[in-house]
């Protein structure tokens, strides 16, 4: 940044970027994790809509018809919402909402996290129970859901206390030093 009138957007964080430049690259940050997201979630839905053709599909039970019901919802859902940050960029081009954009898309692509996680359980439930029997779709999906929380809660909690350590007073010379978990902290910068 070559303009002295142009504050940087956080003088402490190491980069020397406007707050536009700052929205910039958050909106490109998350571009790259919804297209992440999307082929994901478009794979499991094309999975999914497959079923209903195969010879065994007619096998299942109410059960398992109302639950692949549910999944295929939650599919189309989720798959909307990963598209609407770009529904909405479009709609709001050239309108100077870039940090309304960022802050939104921010917002839905963790509830699109959410949706894939409960798809993500469900798809294995579903499976397991079909496969195997009801229990071991039941155990199968309590594992993931175990995962889930596992990537959820500890996760984040695990890479906030190596970063309180690496900003600690005793710990303030390694913090660069240290793992990579220590200076993530996993929010929009």
């Amino acid at each position: 940044m070559t303009d002295d009138t142009i504050p940087d957007a956080d003088p402490g964080d190491g980069r020397d970027e406007s707050p536009n430049e700052r929205y910039d690259r958050n909106w490109s940050e998350l571009l790259q994790e919804f297209r992440v997201l999307q082929t994901g979630t478009q794979i499991l839905a094309g999975f999914l809509l497959t079923l209903p053709f195969q010879q065994r599909f007619t096998e299942l039970g109410p059960f398992d018809h109302a639950l692949y019901l549910a999944l295929v919802v939650l599919a189309a859902v989720l798959t909307l919402l990963a598209l609407t940050p770009v529904t909405l960029h479009r709609l709001l081009f050239r309108q100077k909402a870039k940090k309304e954009l960022v802050q939104a898309s921010s917002a839905i692509l963790i509830v699109c996290l959410a949706a894939a996680s409960l798809l993500f359980i469900g798809i294995v439930l579903f499976v397991f129970d079909f496969v195997i029997s009801p229990q071991a779709g039941l155990w199968a999906g309590a594992a993931v859901l175990v995962l889930v929380l596992v990537i959820w809660l500890v996760g984040p909690a695990l890479v906030r206390a190596a970063r309180s350590r690496a900003e600690s007073p005793s710990g303030s010379s390694r913090e660069s030093s240290e793992s990579p978990l220590s200076s993530g902290g996993g929010r929009a910068r």
